[in-house]
């Protein structure tokens, strides 16, 4: 692996980080106290082209490779985790697996529109009586003729309440993940009510929802994938999720090493610069190593998915690195920070509660150590 940026790779990362420090970082503690980024920023991410990387030229995508995908999320994740989670979840989940599994009437219909921020998409798998064990989904899809009715809920869903189609795993038949299918189905549909959910810890901003389906009819053109094979298609699709999950925490992890240093440079205490403390340079180094190994866990992943190599294993290790070392890195800024570390004021207190469910959504830690743990043994654990 090259570890040397290209020109055009790094070209997207300036462009990324530019419009961070414009449009994002000046307004993410606001977006934070009303709990809504602005939905402008939406139209501003299509302009760029930052809603279509990896997703074809020929599909309304801008191209680009999986590196450069990690590099915007990064930046992002560094601005506003909230943000970061409109575009890995928009793209990442949805446009991504249209662009991989979808008919070519459903990538014409949704990928120009999802690419260029018209519309947005979100990701309807978890329920409230199925997190980890996404087998036991409940959600109903039952023949009607050459439709079909959707019955059930879905809760925890990222751009719930945003977004204009809904990538929905329910069940077709059977027991098990056998008999799971996805449909892409449009969320001004008949049927379909959207609650957002409010009071989170952390990304406030980011619009979270829960999602109830009333015989919600959808033609069988809706059916995204084989009938029967949307578990399949789920965890092909979270493989990749967890990259970009890992990618904005390396962000989060830069944020807080960024602001921590900054700060400490700038505090004194006892007659000179906090800096200068020996325990102080320790946080600072701390999380330094596990800013730079986390992007490297990261890089990774993006390098094998696009030499064409198995990858799902090293993005659960990205992934449960990633986040719980953003986890570590907002709180170590904190103590660097002390007291006014506490207060909104500064960014790492925001980064910490932005961190925290980064270690349980697409995956919690326990669960990555268990994908890992069966890929070494050969012995499924679940």
């Amino acid at each position: 692996m090259d570890f040397q940026l290209s020109s055009e790779q790094a070209a997207v990362r300036r462009l990324a980080a530019d419009f961070v420090d414009r449009e994002v970082t000046p307004y993410a503690r606001d977006w934070d106290r009303r709990e809504a980024v602005d939905p402008g920023i939406v139209g501003k991410l299509g302009d760029l082209g930052l809603l279509g990387l990896t997703v074809a030229e020929e599909h309304g995508g801008s191209g680009g490779d999986h590196l450069s995908y990690c590099l915007v999320l990064e930046e992002l994740g560094r601005g506003d985790s909230a943000v970061r989670g409109i575009v890995s979840v928009s793209l990442g989940l949805v446009a991504k697996a249209i662009a991989a599994h979808g008919t070519d009437d459903q990538r014409a219909r949704w990928l120009p529109r999802l690419c260029s921020g018209a519309a947005l998409g979100c990701f309807a798998l978890t329920e409230p009586d199925s997190g980890s064990d996404a087998a036991a989904l409940r959600t109903r899809a039952q023949r009607d003729g050459a439709d079909w009715l959707l019955t059930g809920a879905k809760t925890f869903i990222t751009n719930g309440t945003t977004a204009d189609v809904a990538l929905v795993l329910a069940r077709s038949g059977g027991e098990g993940h056998r008999g799971i299918t996805a449909f892409l189905v449009p969320t001004d549909s008949p049927g379909l009510t959207r609650t957002e959910i409010h009071g989170k810890l952390g990304l406030r901003g980011q619009a979270t929802a829960e999602l109830r389906f009333d015989g919600v009819r959808v033609p069988d053109s809706a059916r995204l994938g084989e009938e029967g094979a949307g578990f399949r298609l789920a965890l092909a699709t979270l493989a990749k999720g967890r990259m970009s999950v890992a990618a904005g925490c390396v962000g989060i992890a830069q944020g807080c090493l960024d602001a921590a240093v900054a700060y400490a440079g700038q505090r004194t205490q006892f007659g000179k610069p906090v800096a200068a403390h020996q325990l102080v340079q320790h946080l600072l180094a701390s999380i330094a190593v596990d800013t730079a190994a986390a992007r490297l866990l990261v890089w990774r992943v993006a390098d094998l998915i696009d030499r064409g190599e198995p990858f799902a294993t090293e993005a659960s290790m990205a992934k449960l690195f990633a986040s719980e070392a953003a986890v570590r890195a907002a709180n170590d800024a904190l103590q660097v920070f002390g007291g006014y570390g506490y207060l909104d004021e500064y960014p790492v207190a925001k980064y910490l509660r932005d961190a925290r469910v980064a270690t349980l959504y697409e995956g919690t830690s326990q669960i990555q150590h268990l994908l890992i743990g069966r890929a070494l043994t050969g012995v499924n654990a679940f």
